[in-house]
């Protein structure tokens, strides 16, 4: 097969799973990396490495040149609403068929939250784009509580009280991902994707304490003690006033919805926080 597909964030958490996933189905892509050096470490049978500047639309658009299907997720920035327009303006310009766009569960929902309200701008500007598209909508990353909130000296620190979310794993939206590349019938449409369960933190650290052998406790912190923490770690203002508001409402139970997509695309029940816990186990 031609390298058709071209897939942003490709060293990211999600897209290297896709990757992942692709090559198994035997597709061939292209993948946008920002690092040149991170190139190396890509480059298989399956995947060519391309080097793209998402901050110039030349570079977006000769990266995308020949590429009929594009996989499109922006980086965590206050950029993003720019990057994202830009992305779809070359993409358009490159003669892109088929636009996938990573958002965000809730992206939908009217006023909705700064850091989900701008993944539902970039998905409007897309669909009067005229390019067919899919838009997926994820909930909130199992992974987060390795890479974004892990456990402090066997203790989770965050301000989510016992709000229940329905974490996903970042294998089932890759799964589905690479369905809705590689099948016809998805354009138009839009799928919000969850776990198979809805688990508050507290629920959440005694699951990862029975996989890991330690005892892993859950500690709920008070916004302000979030803020004043995420200030230390030198997080921009827009960062933590748009964190802040995602936990607050996970912490409310907005984010306990559970849905049936990636069983319905892949044939497979989804990742449960058991199973991910296991298989993290050695990351904790």
């Amino acid at each position: 097969m031609s390298n058709s597909i071209f897939i942003t964030g490709a060293t990211g958490t999600t897209a290297s799973q896709l990757l992942k996933h692709l090559a198994t189905l035997g597709v061939k892509v292209k993948a946008g990396v920002r690092d040149i050096k991170k190139a190396e470490t890509l480059a298989s049978e399956y995947v060519v490495p391309v080097h793209i500047d998402y901050t110039l639309p030349s570079s977006i658009e000769n990266a995308l040149r020949g590429v009929k299907q594009l996989f499109m997720l922006t980086p965590f920035t206050d950029e993003s609403v720019t990057m994202g327009k830009r992305i779809v303006d070359a993409a358009k310009k490159a003669g892109v068929q088929y636009i996938v766009k990573l958002s965000a569960a809730g992206a939908d929902a009217e006023p909705g939250i700064t850091l989900v309200r701008w993944h539902r701008e970039v998905e409007k500007y897309i669909e009067a784009s005229g390019i067919p598209y899919t838009h997926l909508r994820p909930n909130s990353f199992m992974q987060n509580f390795i890479n974004f909130f892990p456990p402090q000296n066997d203790v989770i620190y965050l301000p989510l009280g016992e709000g229940k979310v329905s974490w996903v794993d970042v294998r089932d939206i890759a799964a589905v991902a690479a369905h809705v590349l590689t099948h016809s019938g998805h354009a138009g449409k839009a799928y919000t994707i969850t776990g198979p369960e809805a688990l508050s933190v507290n629920e959440v650290s005694k699951i990862l304490s029975k996989a890991t052998g330690k005892s892993i406790s859950y500690t709920d912190v008070p916004e302000e003690a979030a803020r004043k923490a995420m200030i230390e770690m030198q997080m921009p203002n827009w960062a933590i006033d748009g964190l802040l508001e995602l936990h607050a409402i996970n912490k409310a139970g907005y984010a306990a919805e559970i849905s049936n997509v990636t069983r319905d695309m892949t044939g497979k029940d989804p990742i449960g926080f058991e199973q991910f816990a296991k298989d993290n186990a050695a990351r904790f």
